[in-house]
């Protein structure tokens, strides 16, 4: 047992050694990091922003269609980007360029192990879900639940980026029906929640999204907010058991009954799960343009 602990201790001290060497994201296309340092920026003014969305048409077609999906349920087709800021506002435009930005930068060949495609569809639909069990439950940040949710699993994809020959051995043992969490621990001596974590710190993300990322499979744990972390469990769960957007990297995900009670989901939780199956059918529908 002790030569085993030793063991796991020397793989975690690699792997966080690995981690600490990628100081920075990958990098952002161009317009994309323009447009969100002209957000940061309050005097910004719409037309400014509009004018350097307009360099890249694909950005244009991007944005729309989520400003249109049934993420946030506007009942007025959204047909530019003028109107697409002035009625989700910056906050929710620099959301969606932030996700979008993660989807370019972080895009690699799909190859037997991992999906893309798949991955960044999980990841859409279970920010899309835990935004609307956000405003469902009257949570006050339904942007932060969103991004939670997004990057809830950003720690699979940067496996798979930086750690390619341990993610296949991961792959291989989940794929044999071995847990994902004891896998990735036996492989690189910490599991993809604590690899997201631990780079989401580096990167100086807010530290309620970092805590979510790091207990979104066991959310009772949360140090920082235990509401936010029990949200982006349950979209998680949700995709899984309504398999819509699921991964099999999740096959077996188990519910924090815990995350129920902290939630205060009283009633049949069949039901309830059920109850947003429209939600993600719908959203699963209309996200082609991650593709």
């Amino acid at each position: 047992m002790i030569a085993s602990i030793s063991d796991l201790q020397q793989k975690r001290e690699k792997t966080e050694l690995v981690l600490m060497n990628i100081y920075n994201l990958p990098p952002i296309p161009k317009v994309m990091a323009e447009v969100l340092k002209m957000l940061d920026n309050p005097a910004t003014t719409i037309p400014e922003i509009s004018k350097a969305v307009s360099k890249d048409q694909s950005l244009i077609i991007k944005i729309l269609s989520i400003a249109n999906s049934p993420l946030f349920g506007l009942q007025r087709k959204v047909t530019s980007i003028d109107f697409a800021i002035l009625v989700l506002g910056f906050g929710e435009i620099r959301n969606i360029i932030s996700v979008l930005s993660m989807v370019e930068s972080f895009r690699n060949k799909t190859d037997k192990y991992l999906d893309f495609k798949k991955f960044w569809l999980h990841s859409f639909l279970t920010g899309t879900a835990a935004r609307k069990l956000a405003e469902d439950f009257n949570y006050a940040s339904t942007g932060e639940a969103f991004i939670s949710g997004f990057l809830h699993d950003i720690g699979i994809s940067i496996m798979n980026r930086y750690f390619h020959s341990s993610f296949v051995l991961c792959a291989d043992q989940i794929e044999n029906g071995e847990d994902c969490t004891a896998a990735e621990t036996s492989i690189l001596g910490m599991p993809h929640e604590e690899i997201g974590n631990f780079l989401s710190e580096r990167w100086n993300f807010p530290i309620n999204i970092c805590d979510a990322i790091l207990n979104h499979h066991k959310p009772e744990r949360a140090m920082s907010n235990l509401v936010l972390a029990s949200i982006v469990h349950i979209a998680d769960y949700m995709t899984n058991k309504l398999m819509i957007g699921d991964l099999y990297w999740d096959r077996n995900i188990r519910l924090s009954e815990d995350a129920k009670e902290i939630l205060g989901i009283s009633s049949n939780f069949e039901e309830f799960v059920e109850s947003y199956r429209q939600i993600f059918t719908l959203q699963e529908e209309s996200v082609r343009y991650l593709h």
